[in-house]
């Protein structure tokens, strides 16, 4: 792993590799402000300037150099990512409260860039999950708010829209396609897609897109050979054989097709931006594999099964736990003899 900083600054195969992934993430978030309108560029600034000013006291109080710590790109990562998970609505304090632990709990109190044992956007995410469910399930249907009714949203200024004369719609939230497949028990599949808005061509509605943008920002990645395909693979064929085994066609107890659970909730944010993190992740080239595998696994048996649509977080942070695991398992004969 490259040092966080040198003399002179900030590694710079460290600021190349996060301005990589800041990259690659655009057209998932272009296609996002397409969906649900400004409110992911304002969760993206929130979490962004939490981030930094975090980032900057933590470094202050561990008497760390600020400007070369500050700009290795780290913190715009995990935050970007934080932020993209959200609902594109959350209010603000949401924001705040995810973005703050996962910079104090997911990287500082280990020491920093580097020695996190845990994902930090994850470990973020699954604290205001756990704590603030009804918040975090209020995901907006597309093109339902304008700007000033998306500001009362996520800061509360309801006088602003009484005086524009655009009050919030009463319907502008609605359940996600995995929630309302997860909770149904009485119609087909195909009822569900035909009579429900929450469900597109193939998966979620608006998550497909979504899904598609954030496949193709992962490829840009492969391509530039900032990751190896090994962990994004693992959990995306981990996933579909999951999901292929137990579909039941498109019966009342069916938990929908492979394509249905690819093409919903973060499973292509997750395979290519959460899983393929280098520091919380397996180091072994077997042993990311598995990781991707667990990681797909868990997702779907917590989709499924479990209490919460997306299992994607508390997956990544229960492999976060086995990677010691994984690669010692990942090792080939002649290292672990060596060791």
């Amino acid at each position: 792993m490259p040092r966080a900083e040198t003399a002179l600054g900030p590694d710079p195969r460290i600021q190349r590799a996060m301005g990589l992934v800041l990259l690659a993430t655009l057209p998932g978030i272009l296609v996002l402000l397409w969906l649900y309108g400004w409110g992911t560029l304002i969760t993206l600034l929130l979490a962004n300037l939490t981030a930094l000013s975090c980032e900057a006291v933590l470094l202050k109080l561990r008497r760390r150099a600020l400007p070369s710590a500050l700009l290795d790109g780290s913190a715009l990562v995990s935050a970007t990512l934080l932020a993209l998970a959200l609902p594109p609505y959350s209010p603000w304090w949401l924001t705040l409260i995810a973005t703050a632990f996962a910079m104090v709990f997911g990287k500082h109190l280990y020491g920093g860039l580097g020695k996190n044992p845990f994902n930090p956007a994850m470990l973020g995410y699954a604290l205001v999950l756990l704590s603030f469910p009804v918040q975090m399930n209020q995901w907006p249907a597309p093109h339902t708010l304008g700007w000033l009714a998306g500001l009362q949203q996520i800061f509360g200024f309801a006088d602003l829209t009484d005086l524009a004369g655009s009050a919030l719609p009463d319907a502008w939230s609605q359940a996600t396609a995995l929630d309302v497949l997860r909770v149904n028990n009485r119609l087909t599949i195909d009822e569900l897609f035909a009579s429900h808005a929450a469900f597109g061509w193939a998966g979620g509605r608006g998550a497909e897109l979504v899904n598609l943008a954030f496949l193709l920002g992962g490829l840009f990645l492969l391509q530039r050979r900032l990751y190896s395909w090994h962990a994004p693979l693992g959990m995306l064929g981990g996933l579909f054989v999951m999901s292929l085994l137990f579909w039941n066609g498109s019966g009342s107890d069916s938990h929908g097709s492979p394509l249905f659970q690819l093409f919903s909730g973060a499973s292509m944010l997750g395979a290519f931006f959460i899983v393929t993190e280098p520091i919380s992740g397996a180091s072994s080239v077997r042993g990311r594999l598995l990781f991707g595998v667990g990681v797909g696994v868990l997702t779907y048996v917590i989709r499924t099964r479990g209490g919460y649509p997306d299992g994607l977080a508390f997956a990544v942070l229960l492999l976060n736990l086995a990677v010691p695991a994984l690669d010692r398992y990942g090792q080939a004969p002649t290292q672990k003899a060596a060791t």
